[in-house]
C-alpha cells in the first residue's frame, strides 16, 4: 500500500515546500534506504517536476530506479512520474508507455488510487477520441472503487472529462461533468476546488450562450474572492470576454488589463500560451 507518511506531506499548491519536507524525511532513519525511500525519493520527483525542474526529476528518478527491487508500490509510482515528467517536459511519447505500464503493475497489486491515476493520465495524453475512452473508464474505475484514495479522483475526472467534451464543442455533456464536479467538491468542502468548479460552469456556459447567466456567475464568483481577500486572473479574463460577446467592449477594456497582469506572472501561462496573453493585453489597449 501507499505511505500515508508520504501523502500526508503533499501540499500541491507548494510543491517546493513539499520538496522541501521530503527532503528532511529522506534524512530518517525510517527512510534511509529500501521501499519506503524508493516510493519518497519518487515523490521528490513529482514535487521537482511541478516546479518545471524536469533535469533534476530525471536525476532523482535515475537515483530510484537502483532501490526497485521487491517495492512494487514505488516501482508504480516511478512509472507515473517518470511519464508526468515525459508528459509535462513535452518529451518523447508523453509518458504513454509509462502510464500504461504503471495501470498494469497497479492492477496487479491491487492498488486502486494508482491505476486511476495512470488511467487518468492516460485522458490526459491521449488524442481526444482515445482520451474520452480512457477519461470515461477512470470515472467508472472510480466511483466502483472501495479506496476513498481513489474515489476522490472523481472530483479532477469529472473535470477533465467534461474539458474534453468541452473542446468536442459537446457543451451540454461537458456541463453535466462540471456540475458533478462542483457537488463532489462542496460535499467534501473542498474551497479551493469548488470555486474551479464553479468557473468551469460559468465558463461552459459562455460558450453555450448562456452569456448574461455566464457574466453572473463570473461575477458572483469575484464577490467570494474578494471576501476571501483573494484576486484571479481566470476570473477577471471570463468577466472581460463576457462583456466583450455582450458588446460592450468599453467595459471590458479594465477586465482584459486586470486579467493580463494577474496571468502574465503565472509561468506555466507565460510558457505554453503567449497568444492568449497577447490577446488579453491587446483588448485591454483597444
Amino acid at each position: 500500500m501507499e505511505d500515508d507518511r508520504i501523502n500526508r506531506l503533499w501540499n500541491f499548491g507548494d510543491p517546493a515546500g513539499t520538496e522541501g519536507k521530503f527532503r528532511e524525511l529522506l534524512g530518517t532513519p525510517e527512510f534511509s534506504a529500501g521501499p519506503a525511500r524508493a516510493e519518497l525519493l519518487t515523490q521528490v520527483a513529482r514535487s521537482e517536476g511541478l516546479q518545471r525542474k524536469f533535469d533534476e526529476a530525471r536525476r532523482t528518478l535515475a537515483e530510484t530506479e537502483a532501490l526497485l527491487e521487491g517495492a512494487p508500490v514505488a516501482r508504480v509510482r516511478w512509472h507515473l512520474e517518470r511519464g508526468r515528467n515525459d508528459n509535462s517536459s513535452k518529451t518523447g511519447d508523453r509518458g504513454r508507455a509509462d502510464f500504461l505500464r504503471a495501470l498494469e503493475l497497479a492492477r496487479a497489486a491491487g492498488e486502486e488510487n494508482l491505476a486511476v491515476d495512470a488511467v487518468h493520465m492516460l485522458g490526459i495524453i491521449e488524442p481526444p477520441d482515445a482520451a474520452l475512452e480512457w477519461a470515461h473508464r477512470g470515472i467508472a474505475m472510480a466511483e466502483a472503487a472501495k479506496s476513498e484514495r481513489a474515489q476522490n479522483w472523481l472530483g479532477p475526472l469529472y473535470n477533465n472529462t467534461g474539458w474534453t467534451h468541452h473542446d468536442r464543442g459537446e457543451y451540454a455533456k461537458a456541463l453535466e461533468l462540471f456540475e458533478k464536479s462542483l457537488a463532489f467538491r462542496t460535499a467534501r468542502k473542498q474551497e479551493a476546488e469548488t470555486r474551479i468548479a464553479k468557473w468551469t460552469i460559468a465558463r461552459c456556459l459562455r460558450s453555450m450562450g448562456r452569456l448574461d447567466e455566464a457574466l453572473e456567475r463570473q461575477r458572483a464568483l469575484l464577490a467570494e474572492f474578494e471576501a476571501a481577500k483573494k484576486t484571479d486572473g481566470y476570473v477577471f479574463e471570463e468577466i472581460a470576454e463576457c462583456l466583450l460577446a455582450l458588446g460592450r467592449g468599453d467595459e471590458a477594456k479594465p477586465w482584459f488589463g486586470k486579467a493580463h497582469a494577474e496571468l502574465s506572472a503565472d509561468a506555466w501561462l507565460a510558457a505554453n500560451e503567449k497568444p492568449r496573453l497577447d490577446r488579453l493585453l491587446a483588448r485591454s489597449a483597444t
